[in-house]
């Protein structure tokens, strides 16, 4: 039964001027501060939550990503954010560093919404990989190190090039990933599409939704120095000492929605690369911040979780024992149905156990 693992849900109130976005939640952390921190795949903002009691977070603030980090175009144009990492006094975050393609629209006739079809576009706040000092449950630009004064911590992002980032222009001459970056096909068409981070002593993990290679869901690694207080660079990693490292998972088919550090397993949410209503799973890589190059790995699956028609996907994962108790993940779902909006800004998450 795929509600035999439910315990119980938690409302999310958000403010009114966040009451269109609650519907877009596209990234989720709990942090030891007892926050949930949330980013929007249509806004270029993270929002934060306060605990109120097991069943209630709210008191909601939200941080401008630009108060922190200069963004390559206005802030009215969305990053995208796919994944929130928490690590050493840091919020990380990225951008879905995708295309995408123009949807149809209903007042649109046939011959109009088939031309919107041809029409492809990416934005450059999309390929943002940043990092922003997290302290007392503050986002800062900058401050010392809380348990070492003589290090400076300080925001920063991934260093930008015309049409992405360092980690496109790399991954451009990949005989996997290549094809689909030069050819710019849009994520939700099974192109490059970035959802998920995890951040494990430096090492970065970066989850795909796409492409799925003959039904294998692709990871990267990569590990990143500041070459100035504000941006960053890539190291070079791996056996031949490539800026990157490329990991294989078998997902049933299904691309990576989402990661979750566990200790040192890797908690992936498996869902469609694609726009449509499917399986969506969890899965325990065991011993996933070790990974081998050259590998095919075959994680664990948890859960099945449930999914709507045309509402209700899951989007968002993070661990919620501090809270529970109990081993247990916390799950926000992008389009919610309508029997999960609370009010006129408020919206419910569901935990699940890991047992």
């Amino acid at each position: 039964m795929l509600n035999s693992h439910l315990l119980h849900q938690v409302s999310l109130m958000f403010s009114d001027n966040f009451q269109e976005h609650r519907k877009d939640i596209s990234a989720l952390r709990f942090t030891p501060d007892h926050h949930l921190w949330f980013g929007s795949d249509e806004t270029s903002s993270i929002e934060r939550l306060s605990f109120v009691d097991s069943q209630n977070f709210a008191k909601h603030k939200q941080f401008r990503v630009a108060e922190f980090i200069s963004l390559p175009e206005s802030e009215n144009n969305e990053i995208d954010i796919e994944g929130i990492a928490y690590d050493d006094y840091y919020l990380w975050f990225v951008g879905s560093h995708s295309w995408k393609r123009e949807k149809t629209k209903t007042e649109n006739n046939d011959p109009e919404n088939i031309l919107r079809l041809t029409q492809i576009e990416s934005e450059h706040n999309r390929y943002i990989l940043g990092k922003i000092p997290l302290i007392d449950g503050e986002l800062l630009a900058s401050c010392p190190h809380p348990q070492n004064p003589d290090v400076q911590l300080s925001a920063a992002k991934l260093d930008l090039k015309k049409d992405g980032n360092l980690l496109t222009k790399h991954l451009a001459d990949d005989p996997h990933l290549g094809l689909f970056i030069n050819a710019k096909i849009p994520g939700k068409d099974n192109g490059f599409d970035i959802e998920g981070i995890a951040v494990y002593q430096n090492r970065i993990f970066l989850g795909l939704r796409g492409p799925v290679l003959r039904g294998w869901a692709m990871m990267l690694e990569i590990e990143l120095e500041n070459s100035s207080p504000d941006v960053m660079k890539l190291q070079k990693i791996g056996a031949d000492k490539q800026r990157y490292k490329k990991h294989f998972v078998w997902l049933n088919g299904l691309g990576i929605r989402d990661l979750c550090l566990d200790g040192d397993d890797l908690l992936i949410l498996a869902g469609p690369t694609m726009v449509l209503d499917g399986k969506v799973q969890v899965y325990r890589l065991k011993n996933g911040v070790n990974m081998q190059e050259n590998v095919l790995n075959n994680p664990e699956l948890l859960l099945d979780l449930p999914y709507g028609n045309g509402d209700d996907r899951p989007e968002g994962i993070t661990l919620f024992n501090d809270i529970t108790g109990v081993p247990s993940l916390l799950v926000v779902y992008d389009s919610p149905a309508q029997n999960r909006l609370v009010g006129d800004s408020g919206v419910m998450a569901d935990v699940f156990s890991l047992d």
